[in-house]
């Protein structure tokens, strides 16, 4: 498929799709993202300039985990999918932003959806955190600079997972809307890794406080989340090595919030 693939030619093969209105969606740092309407119904359309490769699911394997959450209503159903192109169902509500993260009750229906997420079946695919950051370090300026090395060596050093779930990996908090309840978007990097690795990524991505942290922990736990706060704990310093890396490789990377996150695993 050509490169410069445009989303009307997309749509073309895609019944009842073929003449939407089309706009496109800002945000889509690793594809085209546009919203698409036709016959009073609303979807998203990605393309992909060339096919997915790790870190990333290919469209097909994003499907497969998306469709399987879409049947307990946790996710949009994916409506069209090629190895380029994927178009799925709009959903209509809430998406959140980090202040929704600090509301008590958001805390424990989150851990709710959660739990839900992670009875999915699993996938079959594990997650490689060490590919992840040799990938990263590999696109950072000075590869052999030391935090860089610090980072690597800390993903590379943790043991794996010893209880497997399928799981987002990537629940930023725009990742998430109340639609008829809580669901997710972006199934990119969803795949089987340790559940407390989504917990992870929810508490050290958006710097919850300890009281906010135990809150979700107690909730996910059903009360016994004391026992398990030093293996989360190991998980956001995973997280947060991988986040720096993730975020030194960028040209826009913001060097305040690298500070940051360098500071709670040195």
């Amino acid at each position: 498929m050509s490169a410069s693939r445009t989303p009307e030619s997309a749509l073309e093969g895609i019944a009842g799709w073929e003449h939407a209105i089309i706009r496109e969606l800002s945000g889509g740092m690793s594809n085209r993202t546009y919203l698409v309407e036709a016959h009073g119904h609303r979807a998203v359309l990605k393309i992909d300039d060339l096919p997915r490769t790790a870190p990333f699911n290919s469209r097909e394997a994003e499907a497969r985990v998306q469709t399987a959450a879409a049947a307990q209503d946790m996710a949009g159903r994916v409506l069209f999918v090629d190895e380029q192109t994927y178009l799925s169902e709009y959903l209509e509500g809430q998406v959140w932003g980090a202040g929704d993260l600090l509301l008590r009750q958001n805390l424990i229906d989150l851990a709710a959806a959660l739990k839900r997420l992670h009875a999915l079946p699993l996938t079959g695919r594990n997650f490689d955190a060490a590919s992840a950051a040799r990938r990263y370090r590999a696109s950072i300026a000075d590869s052999e600079d030391g935090l860089a090395r610090h980072c690597a060596q800390i993903v590379t050093s943790m043991r794996a997972p010893q209880i497997l779930k399928c799981c987002h990996n990537d629940l930023v908090a725009e990742n998430i809307i109340r639609a008829r309840h809580l669901c997710f978007l972006d199934w990119e990097y969803a795949c089987d890794n340790d559940p407390f690795f989504d917990l992870a990524t929810i508490i050290a991505h958006h710097e919850l406080q300890d009281d906010q942290a135990d809150l979700l922990l107690n909730a996910y736990c059903d009360g016994d989340g004391a026992r398990w706060r030093p293996h989360l704990q190991e998980q956001m310093r995973l997280y947060d090595a991988l986040h720096w890396l993730w975020l030194a490789a960028r040209t826009d990377s913001d060097d305040a919030l690298l500070a940051r996150i360098a500071g709670r695993f040195l």
